[in-house]
C-alpha cells in the first residue's frame, strides 16, 4: 500500500478575498472548504478542488493577512500545474486568461506535454499542461527513468520563438469556462527545487516508494538536471518534479505570499500511512505524529533541502461535515475548536462567495 498520487498543495496567501475570486472567476476551481488553518485558527483555509475536492484536485491556501511576497529558491516549490484535457483547451484558456488581462507565457513546448504559464494575485506560478504525449515519447514504457534524455534541440529552437509563442491562441474570445476545458482534473505536477537530485531520488524513489519515470535537463536551463517521480507509469496527477540548482548559487527560498507552505501526497489509509512513518523514522528523518485534518489525516516530514512534505489519507473527504452541495457555502470549524466560533469569526475579515462554479450549479450566498 505505497503512495497513490497527488493530494493536495498548499500555498501562502495574503489575502483570501482575492485569492477566492481568482481561482473560482478566472479558473473555475470549486471552492470546496471554508475553514481555518487549524494550528493558527486566527487566518483562513481555503481549499480549491473539483466538485468534492477529490485528492489530487486539492490547492489550498493559507491566508497570512498583508503578508510579504515570498520568493522560490531551494528548500521549496517553484510551480504547480493544472490538466488541460487538450491543446485546443489550453490555447481556450490562453485566450481566455488574456482577455482577462493575466499575463499568460507559452504555449511552451515541454516534450512530453504543452504548457502555459500565468501568475495567481500573489504571485505564485501556475502552470496548465495537456495530458500528452507522455513519458513514453522518448523511451518505453518499461525502461522510463533509466537514462538520461537530452532536450531535444529543435524544441528547445521552437521555445525561442518568442513572436510565434505570442501569436498562438485560441482565435475567439473565451467568456466561459466549457466542460471541455474545464480544469476539473485537478493537478498534472508540482516542481521543487532542490540542491543535489540523486539525494532528492533516494527520497522519493528510495524511501517513498515513487518510480523515477524520466531523467533530463531543465528545458529553459539546460545545464541543470530536471527528473520526474510519479507512480506506475507516471500518470498526470501522480507527478513529483525537481529542478537540481547549486548551493550558493540559487538562494534559499524566501517564505511568503506566492510561496508554497508544503506540499502533499496521497496514501490509502491510515494504516499505510503508519507504515510510512515508521519507515520515515527507521531512516532517521522528521516526522510528526499522526494529525487529525478532520478531512483527511496527516503526517509530515522533510525533503532532503528541507521542504515541507505531507503524506495525506485519501478519505474521509469534504463531505464529511456538510453536503456535496453545500461545500464552501459555510465556515467550517473542527469539533475542537467550535466552543471558540465567536471568537474566531470575530477575527475572520468576511469574505463574499461565489454564487455559482464552472458546472452552473447553483451556490449560496454569504459572507
Amino acid at each position: 500500500m505505497g503512495i497513490t498520487g497527488l493530494h493536495h498543495i498548499t500555498i501562502v496567501a495574503s489575502n483570501a478575498q482575492r485569492t477566492i475570486d481568482f481561482y473560482t472567476q478566472a479558473l473555475g476551481l470549486r471552492l470546496v472548504k471554508l475553514t481555518v488553518n487549524f494550528d493558527a485558527p486566527e487566518s483562513y483555509h481555503l481549499y480549491f478542488g473539483d466538485e468534492t475536492g477529490r485528492p489530487g484536485t486539492a490547492v489550498t491556501f493559507f491566508e497570512w493577512p498583508d503578508a510579504p511576497r515570498g520568493a522560490p529558491g531551494i528548500g521549496g516549490t517553484h510551480h504547480f500545474a493544472l490538466r488541460a484535457p487538450t491543446y485546443d483547451a489550453l490555447l481556450k484558456w490562453k485566450r481566455r486568461l488574456t482577455d482577462l488581462g493575466i499575463a499568460v507565457n507559452g504555449p511552451l513546448d515541454r516534450h512530453y506535454f504543452t504548457s502555459i504559464y500565468l501568475n495567481d494575485p500573489d504571485g505564485a506560478i501556475v502552470e496548465i499542461a495537456t495530458d500528452g504525449p507522455g513519458w513514453s515519447i522518448d523511451e518505453s514504457p518499461d525502461a522510463l527513468g533509466l537514462a538520461y534524455r537530452e532536450p531535444p534541440a529543435t524544441m528547445i529552437v521552437r521555445n525561442r520563438d518568442e513572436a510565434r509563442i505570442a501569436a498562438t491562441t485560441w482565435p475567439e474570445p473565451v467568456p466561459a469556462i466549457t466542460a471541455e476545458m474545464a480544469l476539473s482534473a485537478g493537478m498534472h505536477h508540482i516542481t521543487a527545487i532542490g540542491t543535489d537530485i540523486a539525494r532528492t531520488d533516494a527520497f522519493l524513489s528510495g524511501i517513498l516508494g515513487l518510480r523515477r519515470v524520466k531523467m533530463t535537463s531543465n528545458f529553459d536551463d539546460p545545464e541543470s538536471a530536471h527528473w520526474y517521480w510519479g507512480v506506475g507509469d507516471g500518470a498526470p496527477g501522480t507527478i513529483i518534479t525537481y529542478f537540481e540548482r547549486k548551493a550558493g548559487r540559487e538562494p534559499r527560498v524566501r517564505m511568503g505570499a506566492g510561496q508554497t507552505h508544503h506540499y502533499a501526497f496521497a496514501v490509502p489509509n491510515e494504516d499505510a500511512q503508519l507504515e510510512f512513518r515508521e519507515k520515515l523514522l527507521r531512516a532517521g528523518l522528521r516526522v510528526s505524529p499522526v494529525m487529525d485534518r478532520v478531512y483527511f489525516k496527516s503526517i509530515y516530514t522533510n525533503d532532503p533541502d528541507g521542504h515541507i512534505v505531507e503524506l495525506a489519507t485519501e478519505g474521509p473527504g469534504f463531505a464529511v461535515d456538510e453536503p456535496v452541495e453545500e461545500l464552501g457555502a459555510h465556515l467550517m470549524l473542527p469539533p475542537w475548536l467550535e466552543a471558540r466560533r465567536n471568537t474566531i469569526t470575530a477575527r475572520l475579515k468576511p469574505v463574499k462567495l461565489p454564487t455559482e462554479v464552472y458546472w452552473h450549479s447553483p451556490r449560496q450566498q454569504s459572507g
